[in-house]
């Protein structure tokens, strides 16, 4: 007994030294996974598969008639030879953006040396891009609308896609399917000229994704990734050089629409950022979270200038979820947890006092739950909003000037989604039931009713028992 303790006693530390040998091999799921995202895939996933690359998926990478991976040898390794500099020149990858550091080139050389093993536990899900769009076994709630800016078109956002539907009041498909790396969107939003569709999306809990789509050409031309969450409350600054968004992490932020370079970060909320609108110059830029603030910050400097909502504690009753400015002068429509609209003045004109809720300038007719979504008319004459909690939804449209309801529709299911047109004729709302309805703006009349996702992307429905037994 003594010797087998003597001889496990002599080989207990070459077996420790064996074990962490293992456990310092790198992880393809923990460590080279994450790499790719937050560096590659901006450009190398089924939608924007430059050089006919797709770095999302380990089949993917290792396959192809040219591998860009050659397991056990990273001098033949191309995935290698991109990213690293040459001579005095920088690397090839990743393009237009800082290159990957020391630690990171080590990190894909050790695990194409010891093998490119794939250690994912989970099964990848099924392929998903414009070859292979969702198919969907039921219709998927429906979290935000967008009409473009001439009134062509209606964006609705599906699962890992957008759907672009021509506006006319008879039911047709859709004109195209954008689909993309993200299951989750959030957010949709076109540029002022109507160009392009900024998505904001991503992964719940591990990433946000900000698209940016080619409306003409169908093409996604930016991708790029922020924070651990999806993002939220897009909006285009007024010259269409930038966008806004809201960051799960409390952050506000602002990209570069032409190459997806960060130029304000602002971390003075407590809560998610949930919705954003830029001033009428786009010189400020202001924001709303479930921290209960609307808050003002100046671009150029990224600097906190003002609570415009009152800071006396319970004031403002709930978290807020959604911002827009008015279109022709500096003022803000507001919706959130209390059930309220609400219009804010965006600039303080005296001196806050404590207490106060100076920048207040009217509420609205009271909603049932939460309010998801609001928006103004396009001459500024009429506010709209869309609530929802439990089995009831509403849409209530007012009179901007002095808060009088024109017409409300209530709904059994909460209403997450409002858009407005530009001709000032329509509106579109959808929510839980994956039906998007559109009305005149006017008096309220349906104009039209329609399933988010087309008959095409529907899975066919389960034999009946009488099917079965023929």
């Amino acid at each position: 007994m003594k010797w087998a303790l003597l001889v496990l006693g002599l080989a207990w530390p070459a077996f420790l030294h064996a074990q962490d040998a293992e456990q310092e091999k790198v992880s393809f799921a923990r460590e080279v996974v994450p790499l790719l995202r937050a560096r590659c895939h901006g450009c190398h996933q089924p939608a924007k598969a430059k050089g006919k690359l797709d770095l999302t998926r380990y089949d993917t990478l290792m396959g192809g008639e040219d591998p860009v991976v050659v397991p056990g040898k990273p001098e033949e390794s191309l995935l290698l030879e991109l990213v690293m500099p040459f001579d005095d020149e920088a690397p090839e990858m990743p393009e237009d953006a800082d290159p990957l550091s020391a630690e990171e080139v080590d990190v894909l050389r050790r695990w194409i040396a010891e093998g490119a093993v794939d250690d994912s536990t989970a099964k990848p899900g099924p392929l998903v891009d414009a070859k292979h769009p969702p198919v969907y076994p039921c219709l998927p709630v429906v979290t935000s609308l967008a009409y473009s800016p001439d009134g062509s078109m209606l964006a609705v956002t599906g699962w890992h896609e957008v759907f672009l539907y021509p506006v006319q009041d008879q039911v047709g498909p859709p004109l195209a399917r954008l689909v993309g790396l993200s299951p989750r969107i959030e957010s949709l939003c076109f540029s002022p000229d109507g160009t392009r569709l900024a998505v904001g999306c991503g992964t719940p809990g591990m990433e946000g994704e900000l698209q940016l789509w080619n409306v003409k050409d169908k093409r996604l031309t930016l991708s790029i990734r922020a924070t651990f969450d999806t993002l939220r409350g897009l909006s285009w600054s007024p010259d269409g050089s930038r966008i806004a968004f809201g960051c799960a992490d409390r952050s506000l932020r602002v990209v570069e629409a032409k190459t997806g370079k960060q130029v304000l970060y602002q971390a003075t909320h407590e809560d998610w950022v949930l919705g954003t609108a830029w001033s009428m110059e786009g010189k400020f830029l202001v924001s709303v979270s479930r921290d209960r603030s609307l808050k003002l910050v100046e671009v150029e400097t990224e600097q906190f200038i003002d609570n415009i909502t009152s800071i006396t504690p319970g004031a403002v009753k709930g978290g807020l979820m959604s911002v827009r400015r008015h279109p022709a002068r500096d003022e803000l429509l507001v919706g959130g947890a209390d059930g309220v609209p609400k219009a804010y003045r965006m600039h303080r004109e005296q001196k806050r006092v404590i207490g106060d809720d100076y920048n207040l300038l009217r509420t609205f007719p009271s909603m049932h739950g939460l309010i998801y979504a609001v928006e103004w008319s396009p001459d500024g004459s009429r506010v709209a909003a869309v609530s929802g909690l439990g089995k009831k939804g509403e849409v209530c449209v007012a009179n901007a000037e002095d808060g009088a309801e024109i017409w409300r529709h209530e709904f059994p299911f909460g209403v997450y989604a409002l858009s407005l047109d530009s001709t000032g004729t329509r509106l579109a709302l959808a929510g839980d039931d994956g039906i998007v309805r559109e009305y005149a703006l006017l008096d309220g009349t349906l104009k039209r009713e329609f399933p988010n996702a087309p008959a095409a992307a529907m899975a066919p429905s389960p034999p009946t028992t009488q099917e079965t037994t023929q």
